[in-house]
């Protein structure tokens, strides 16, 4: 009896270390679920433990050991794949798993994406109708149901909450270039998050979105894409190609950017109040500008095995610009007179990116990048007044900013069993400018060592995932005779809950200091107009921002639903003011602020694969209150936007509406840029794509962009114009080539750019 009792609890405490193994088994051409696909975990004792995927894709092995295990997966028409199930005494959840075609299928017609929300993310796989139904890949994007993001078809840019999101492509560093580089049938799911990773935290970044690409063998690709307005001097061009040979990877990037408008307005009334002055100013102008940007990259990547990539990438960004104002003013001081500005800029901008990404094993891995950059900025101003009383006045600006800078990043994350993952990083930036100004031949030295260290540790305890992470930014500057030292905390901690498979809950704390930039420090006072002096602070502090924020998803077929609520405190922010110098000159500068608060709500619903059928609209509610040491702002904001589309066959009708709303910063107030257009694309076959697209319809004044400021010293209204943009008819053209396919899991889309800047300009 006593051997008896002891061998049932042996078997008792064997079961106790049991644990399910679940996942889901997904195509990746179309992300249709797969039926029957054979799963066989095998552990390190050899037991082989089988079992079959579901109607649904879904499966579920009961697995009798903690050891670290593979899971391999095979499919009548589709290649193997094998998974590592870490080892721990806990459940795994795999999530969705995707097997690549081993041949030609018939289509599958796909109604509705799939959402799911894992370790924090929102996961979205883009139907087949909404790959058909977008020209390009900021079109799909702007289908997905990802609530936060917001995709601008006519800029060709992406926003989460108003702010620029980090974006990746297979995991690693990109720009919104490599993203309109894509064509929509090269994405195979997008991961995305409103709330920024910490690894990224120190860059400024408001969300994430992690575009994973389609596996690729061995040839060649080409991809072209080109808009422009016949009557308007308007031209976008996106030229890519790209061939794959064994362990190397060749890629060409050319990206020319033209623009020619003469019909820009601008009309503003202002006011200089100082208690023994007075000026009220209305002016009115034509302000005619053009631009010529031409980006050239080349990237080689090699990837000698599956768990090591070497890229290099050269990057050359050559732009110019000319921008000119002729106006009238009225001045209850000067009387009435006309005024000119004229400012020219030229850009040479080169970099050359190095990174490496080794992976010691599942568990392990590790990236190591290096930057180096280079920039040269030429710019020259000329502002003149003709006026009768006191005679003409004129003001210049002639400054050559010299740039150079060296950026390191070192990242290793580990992981642990029982679904435990640690990680952190080392950042640095250094840099080395001089800004020449050439009327005073004045020549400042402005350095930085901006240094960012931080650790994050996660874990997934059944339906629940959670990360706590802290860091610390350490950032010496010098300009010329003045040295600001800061040493600041960053903390973020996210929780995020998924209920059940159709919700999820969400909920975040962030605090980020926002340390002045050189530009904003830079003491050197410069005379802008016959009333106003600009000029940086040298003795700004730290803006430090609270952020708490709760959300709520639900996915359920081919409807989606999100909403969230926000609040963000902030503590000494920088903003801008005016104050009276006397004898009639007033001076501009950033000063810190005493306190701001965002509060904001916000909703997105999305629908689609109704007969071809799609829409989906956000809405967005804030207020704002802004306190200094003598004033008080508060505001209320609406904004929102929304599309329709329809693809039958090779056709696709859409229209995109963007509702713009204000935002109170400080003293002042700015409104967004309006934005609307319809659609019509055609897809003659899988290679061609041709668009008409209808932009500011039935608006005679185009593109508007509005602005206020309270400031005592000098309140403000100012209101422009792009008519060019008006009712403007833009034609588009792709085309997409495969010669062979590429192959592109270890493909690296580079960060090489260094944004930072010393010049203040006016």
């Amino acid at each position: 009896m006593r051997n008896c009792f002891l061998l049932f609890m042996m078997l008792m405490g064997l079961s106790a270390f049991g644990r399910d193994i679940t996942g889901q088994i997904l195509s990746e051409n179309d992300s249709v679920a797969l039926k029957g696909a054979e799963c066989m975990l095998s552990m390190g004792d050899d037991a082989v433990v089988k079992t079959l995927s579901n109607d649904n894709g879904l499966f579920k092995i009961k697995a009798e050991s903690t050891q670290s295990g593979r899971l391999k997966i095979t499919a009548s028409g589709f290649l193997d794949a094998e998974v590592l199930v870490p080892a721990g005494s806990g459940n795994v959840e795999l999530g969705s798993i995707y097997l690549m075609s081993g041949k030609t299928l018939d289509e599958v017609t796909v109604t509705a994406n799939a959402v799911s929300n894992v370790n924090g993310k929102t996961i979205v796989l883009p139907s087949l109708s909404d790959v058909k139904s977008s020209a390009t890949a900021l079109k799909l994007l702007q289908k997905l149901p990802l609530p936060g993001l917001e995709a601008n078809p006519i800029n060709r840019t992406l926003s989460v909450d108003g702010g620029n999101p980090m974006i990746l492509i297979n995991g690693v560093p990109s720009t919104m270039n490599d993203v309109n580089s894509l064509s929509p049938g090269e994405i195979a799911k997008i991961e995305y998050s409103r709330i920024t990773p910490p690894r990224y935290a120190d860059k400024g970044y408001s969300g994430l979105i992690d575009i994973k690409l389609k596996k690729r063998d061995d040839g060649g690709n080409v991809y072209l894409w080109s808009r422009a307005c016949p009557w308007t001097g308007f031209y976008d061009g996106n030229f890519r190609g790209s061939y794959h040979q064994g362990a190397s990877q060749i890629t060409l990037y050319y990206i020319p950017s033209w623009r020619n408008y003469q019909k820009v307005y601008d009309n503003s009334t202002s006011a200089y109040i100082a208690p023994d002055f007075r000026v009220d100013i209305e002016q009115n102008s034509r302000s005619p500008f053009n631009y010529l940007s031409n980006l050239l990259t080349f990237r080689y990547d090699l990837k000698p095995s599956s768990k090591t990539l070497f890229s290099a990438t050269l990057n050359m960004n050559i732009f110019s610009d000319h921008r000119r104002v002729f106006g009238e003013s009225k001045d209850t001081n000067y009387g009435e007179y006309d005024f000119q500005e004229e400012s020219r800029g030229k850009q040479y901008s080169p970099s050359l990116d190095l990174f490496l990404r080794q992976d010691f094993n599942q568990n392990n891995s590790m990236e190591v990048e290096v930057v180096g950059t280079y920039l040269s900025d030429d710019y020259r101003r000329d502002n003149s007044y003709s006026i009768t009383q006191s005679g003409d006045e004129s003001y210049r600006m002639d400054v050559d900013n010299r740039r150079l800078s060296l950026i390191s990043e070192i990242s290793y994350i580990h992981q642990f069993p029982r679904n435990i993952s640690l990680s952190g990083g080392f950042q640095n930036t250094l840099s080395h400018s001089r800004n020449t100004y050439l009327d005073s031949d004045y020549r400042p030295i402005l350095t930085e060592n901006n240094n960012y260290i931080y650790a994050t540790f996660s874990q997934s305890v059944g339906k629940v995932y959670y990360y706590v992470s802290t860091g610390m930014k350490m950032f010496w500057m010098r300009n010329d005779l003045n040295r600001r030292h800061f040493i600041k905390n960053l903390t973020s901690v996210m929780v995020s809950w998924n209920t059940d498979a159709k919700w999820n809950v969400k909920a975040n704390f962030r605090y980020m200091p926002w340390i002045p930039g050189l530009s904003s420090l830079t003491d050197y006072p410069q005379q802008a107009t016959p009333y106003l002096v600009s000029n940086g602070n040298p003795d700004l502090k730290v803006a430090e921002y609270l952020t708490y924020s709760l959300s709520s998803s639900f996915n359920h077929k081919k409807f989606s639903a999100s909403a969230s609520f926000s609040w963000q405190h902030g503590i000494h922010p920088i903003t801008s003011d005016v104050v009276y110098l006397g004898d009639h000159k007033f001076l501009s500068q950033s000063v810190n602020a005493s306190s701001s608060d965002v509060l904001s709500a916000y909703l997105n619903l999305k629908i689609s694969g109704l007969k071809g059928f799609g829409a989906q609209i956000s809405a967005w509610f804030g207020h704002m209150r802004s306190v200094g040491s003598d004033w008080k702002h508060q505001l209320n904001s609406f904004s929102g936007s929304f599309s329709l589309w329809w693809n039958k066959g090779p056709f696709t009708l859409s229209y995109w509406r963007k509702i713009p709303g204000k935002t109170l910063y400080g003293q002042s107030v700015s409104k967004e840029e309006n934005g609307d257009m319809l659609s019509v694309e055609f897809k003659s076959d899988n290679h061609w794509t041709v668009e008409l697209d209808w932009m500011y319809m039935f608006d005679r004044k185009g593109t508007r962009y509005a602005s206020w400021n309270y400031t005592p010293a000098n309140p403000s209204y100012s209101f422009r114009n792009i008519s060019n943009n008006s009712n403007m008819l833009v034609l588009s053209v792709s085309y997409t080539g495969n010669f062979g396919t590429i192959f592109s899991p270890g493909r690296r889309n580079l960060n090489n750019t260094d944004q930072g800047s010393s010049l203040l300009k006016m």
